[in-house]
């Protein structure tokens, strides 16, 4: 379980969010839903620890994060933009990270992963011979292999065409799904979040807020998609 205890942040003198508390259970889904610049990836580094570790950024964090009441835990983030290195393999770019840890790379994992998403022919290709839905499956996979029990997922298919965003969406819920993940992810878009989460909370107010939306049994339903495109208008 992930808690987020009275978690205040400043940029400078400006304040971001105050006493921000909320929880997360294991196993699941927690789309944080709110207008672009509202501050849902200051909250995903917040937890990550990104903050924390930048003081020469002149951000103040005060409260706790804690995995299951440590505040010692891993986290994969998977941020809007792939991250791919230009110069290394699809496999390479999923290895990275445990090259740089200079720790032994799965590679017999990285590969089944790799084959699972439809990556099996394109192991030694370079990310510019990839499309943009393939780069994506890339940095999912990488994601994954980090074996981390909470994922942070910062609009990562925001930049992808429509058909391969809910593809990419199918897959991505499937796989962390089936690997017993904890998610945040944060979202602009209504239909993701419903589609994709357990439970909402849409962000907004100065300083921020998080206002609860329950996805219950009407997840897919265009009244619920309605209401949410509403309470967003309100809450801005």
């Amino acid at each position: 379980m992930l808690e987020v205890k009275a978690a205040t942040l400043y940029y400078s003198e400006a304040l971001v969010f105050q006493n921000l508390s909320f929880r997360l259970e294991s196993g699941q889904c927690l789309a944080l839903l709110g207008a672009s610049g509202v501050g849902k990836t200051s909250l995903l580094r917040l937890i990550a620890g990104l903050h924390q570790k930048r003081p020469q950024a002149k951000t103040r964090v005060t409260g706790q994060v804690l995995w299951k009441g440590s505040p010692v835990f891993n986290v994969a983030y998977m941020a809007q933009q792939d991250g791919l290195l230009p110069w290394r393999t699809t496999l390479e770019n999923v290895l990275l990270s445990f090259q740089l840890q200079g720790i032994q790379s799965p590679i017999a994992s990285a590969k089944a992963l790799l084959i699972e998403v439809g990556l099996g022919g394109v192991l030694s290709a370079y990310p510019d011979q990839l499309s943009g839905g393939m780069r994506q499956r890339v940095a999912l996979v990488r994601t994954l292999l980090q074996d981390a029990p909470l994922v942070l997922m910062d609009e990562p298919f925001s930049a992808l065409d429509a058909i391969t965003r809910l593809e990419m969406q199918d897959l991505s819920s499937q796989l962390l799904r089936g690997a017993h993940k904890t998610v945040l992810m944060v979202t602009h878009d209504p239909l993701e979040a419903l589609r994709l989460a357990d439970e909402i909370k849409v962000m907004s107010g100065d300083p921020i807020q998080l206002h609860s939306y329950p996805v219950l049994q009407s997840r897919a339903a265009l009244s619920t998609y309605q209401d949410l495109l509403t309470l967003l208008r309100k809450k801005q």
